[in-house]
């Protein structure tokens, strides 16, 4: 399998290299299509996740014929669960904006597990189970995807000292031609750090391969309440959102405005792109030593997920 962590292009070092615009400094993009990204635009496709509808989601490891799927401390379950456990449910949360809310778990099974081709089965710090929803299938098929618009999911991070939650998108073509994939990730976030998350664009493999990334510091600590992480994408760029502002790329100190090399090939190609709602677990921190009883059960929550064009 390939490194999780060179394939999701993590930020090192990030203290004090995260940014967040909240003023009317904008960008060429910005001043395109305005600060809040849904003016103009209407949803066109929403789940407000009163149930979990298995006709739109599919579950389990990443949708790829490159490896098999997994990455990071966890096994992602299918819709049924593992090893006994089903990290899946559909919540009551006073928080959620109708009451109700996806919760996403990961537990530590802390024994020799038997999931299919999961490389963590025997290693005790690995023998996690958790979750991960899709719009799309191992065989190519696209349940749900879209070439253009604004992304946009409403969600609650974990505190723990190993999560790693994200809402990310892939490109059709990526599952049965990997080798010059394109990936959004419009959140990445780490359980230990409350105010900071990241954001990247890749575009992986020859010819042409490109990176793009930024850290966010949000002025609210992410684990104690809902937010709106978003991206737009339109015929040739994306542009990162937290609660609908521009994020500042650091590199620039303007709003990221990440140009998508490979535009005119998802185009020629007819191609779309599908989202990814994970919770993972980080390899690149040490194992907790002791592994606390409150931190062998964790929970994630999206209050929704919505599509604007």
């Amino acid at each position: 399998m390939m490194s999780s962590l060179s394939r999701r292009g993590l930020l090192k070092g990030c203290a004090g290299a995260f940014g967040l615009t909240f003023s009317s400094h904008r960008s060429s993009a910005t001043t395109l299509f305005g600060d809040d990204p849904t003016l103009g635009r209407e949803v066109v496709f929403e789940d407000r996740f009163h149930t979990l509808d298995w006709s739109v989601w599919d579950a389990g490891p990443k949708a790829t014929t490159s490896d098999t799927g997994f990455y990071g401390r966890s096994a992602f379950a299918k819709k049924d669960g593992e090893e006994g456990f089903n990290p899946y449910a559909i919540v009551d949360d006073p928080m959620a904006e109708d009451g109700k809310a996806l919760q996403i778990s990961a537990r530590y099974i802390g024994k020799p597990m038997n999931v299919r081709k999961y490389y963590g089965n025997t290693l005790p710090e690995f023998q996690w189970i958790s979750g991960n929803i899709q719009t799309a299938r191992k065989d190519g098929t696209i349940l749900k995807g879209w070439r253009k618009g604004y992304f946009e999911a409403r969600m609650l991070f974990p505190r723990h000292p190993i999560t790693w939650p994200a809402f990310w998108m892939l490109n059709g073509r990526s599952i049965l031609q990997p080798k010059t994939s394109i990936e959004l990730d419009i959140v990445e976030h780490k359980g230990w750090e409350p105010t900071l998350y990241g954001t990247y664009l890749h575009e992986w493999g020859q010819p042409g391969q490109n990176s793009e990334s930024t850290g966010v510091e949000t002025p609210v600590d992410m684990t104690k309440g809902y937010h709106r992480y978003g991206m737009l994408v339109d015929d040739s760029r994306c542009i990162p959102y937290f609660e609908r502002r521009p994020v500042v790329d650091r590199r620039t100190g303007r709003p990221a405005d990440w140009p998508i090399t490979r535009s005119r090939q998802l185009d020629d190609d007819g191609d779309v792109f599908w989202p990814l709602l994970t919770l993972a677990l980080r390899t690149d921190v040490p194992f907790p030593r002791p592994l606390r009883s409150e931190d062998r059960s964790t929970h994630m929550r999206v209050d929704y997920f919505k599509v604007f064009s």
